[in-house]
């Protein structure tokens, strides 16, 4: 069977990227960050304007919101590292370019907008917040799969999923209607992004099936969000899975299963030898994520449990 080199499969794809740019164009609603957040609410910190300093007592938001909020915010401050290896992927020409610079101002706002919600409802350390920003923009960020097309097509296809997983339920953990608001309409875009990638790997099953199969079964097996890079994101990830924001069930269950549903990849056909690999490496690491979510909920609610008995 033929290989498709990326240059070929960029070719191939452009005239899906274009259909798709259209129809994201659409349906995509214009919003702007400023309308939700409470500027009333701010007070001017202490430093050279003389103002209060940040205290804890400042939010009545629960410490796990906070974290989540923060990685959720540091990740989307890496942005310019995103931008940087999509732009040189996918190029900066013809619908391939238009959707690179649509993506990228379409995710530029996200950041922007928690920032100032965090920072005039003094939600977190605005200090810690800004030197953890130094620290986690001056790393950036590499994919694994960064320097293949596919592969890279298959990760932002379970990525951007989940990431609108993780600010829907952030926001609601929060306990402010506000916030929840706001990162439900930044969630609206994540669902967006996820919708366009997932649509162009699903042309490339059709294009070269074994290539795209084997993208899939490698991004799988070493999938990590793109805020792993953050001082502490273990740490992090563990309270945020207690927390029930994002979980082992949820990455399975809730964005795993249903993109992998959506291309039917049990039912593709036109596999070699790897492609056929792939899938069966796909289906086995389907039941290891299901054990590892049972284990991890097994332990979650033992762990509850001593909780409610010591009162």
């Amino acid at each position: 069977m033929t290989v498709l080199s990326q240059t070929a499969l960029l070719h191939e794809l452009e005239a899906v990227v274009e259909k798709n740019l259209d129809r994201h164009l659409s349906i995509a609603k214009e919003w702007f960050p400023h309308e939700y957040v409470p500027w009333s609410e701010g007070r001017t910190f202490d430093g050279p304007l003389g103002g209060e300093a940040w205290s804890p007592e400042d939010s009545t938001i629960p410490e796990v919101a906070r974290t989540a909020l923060i990685v959720n915010l540091l990740t989307e401050d890496n942005l310019p590292s995103y931008h940087h290896q999509i732009a040189t992927l996918f190029g900066r020409d013809g619908a391939w370019g238009t959707w690179v610079h649509r993506w990228t101002a379409e995710e530029g706002r996200h950041g922007t907008a928690i920032r100032d919600y965090l920072t005039v409802t003094r939600a977190v350390d605005p200090v810690a917040l800004e030197r953890a920003r130094m620290v986690h923009m001056s790393n950036g960020f590499h994919n694994a799969h960064d320097e293949e097309m596919l592969h890279s097509l298959a990760y932002v296809s379970f990525q951007e999923l989940a990431t609108r997983i993780s600010h829907r339920n952030t926001g609601k953990v929060t306990g402010d209607p506000r916030c929840e608001a706001l990162l439900a309409r930044i969630a609206a875009d994540e669902n967006l992004h996820m919708v366009f990638y997932r649509n162009l790997l699903n042309a490339a099953f059709e294009l070269a099936p074994s290539q795209a199969m084997r993208a899939v079964a490698d991004v799988l097996a070493d999938f990590q969000m793109p805020g792993n890079g953050i001082e502490g994101f273990a740490r992090k990830s563990v309270a945020i899975a207690l927390a029930g924001i994002y979980d082992l069930r949820q990455h399975r269950d809730d964005v795993v299963v249903p993109v992998l549903r959506q291309w039917d990849i049990f039912k593709v056909t036109g596999l070699d030898g790897d492609g056929e690999a792939a899938r069966e490496q796909i289906a086995a690491h389907l039941d290891d994520l299901e054990r590892a979510a049972s284990r991890f909920e097994e332990k979650r609610d033992a762990r509850r449990a001593r909780q409610s008995a010591r009162g």
